[in-house]
């Protein structure tokens, strides 16, 4: 493991496209992997994963601390994309792809102790549950419980959401209660 985190911190492979700044924060004893988009500039920039608005909107749904949050054998953080991918026009560009096929197998073939990964986002959910993936984000949260006990699917926590959230305020009501339940039972 040590040797394989060492050469994700040190990867190139999409340098034609942006500045490399690998962020992931994992050990083999990680039992909550977290998989999301790509790091935004916020945490671009501190190298700390979910270091922003997003992620404290997501530590809230999952009701830890940040001690217990950035303890890495709590919490791993994998990415689709290691990092930033640079500024869209609505936003940031979609997580390079060159990322997880080439580093999250060999990741998860030496965690052993995974007992739940949450997907945030279309990319992580397209990408893990091919398929079994709904045609929208919505449709796929709202049907979280089929990909349970392995994957627990969630929107993105970012502050742009907000509307969504405000549109779709059963995901607070009754499935952040569950999510929270569940992390509680892992930890």
């Amino acid at each position: 493991m040590k040797t394989l985190l060492k050469n994700i911190r040190e990867c190139s492979l999409c340098k034609e496209h942006l500045t490399p700044n690998p962020v992931i924060q994992v050990s083999k004893k990680s039992k909550i992997i977290i998989i999301g988009q790509a790091p935004g500039t916020k945490v671009h920039a501190s190298g700390i994963p979910w270091n922003d608005a997003s992620g404290r909107q997501l530590r809230k749904w999952l009701d830890v601390t940040d001690e217990q949050f950035y303890d890495e054998t709590l919490f791993g953080i994998v990415p689709m994309g290691f990092c930033y991918p640079g500024k869209g026009k609505t936003g940031d560009l979609p997580p390079r792809k060159e990322c997880a096929p080439q580093w999250h197998q060999p990741l998860f073939d030496n965690m052993n102790e995974i007992d739940l990964v949450l997907l945030i986002g279309m990319y992580a959910q397209k990408y893990y549950l091919k398929e079994n993936a709904k045609k929208t984000l919505t449709e796929t949260v709202s049907n979280f419980e089929e990909y349970l006990p392995k994957y627990f699917v969630l929107p993105h926590p970012s502050p742009r959401n907000r509307f969504w959230l405000q549109k779709n305020g059963w995901f607070e009501d009754s499935v952040v209660p569950i999510l929270r339940n569940r992390v509680k039972k892992v930890l």
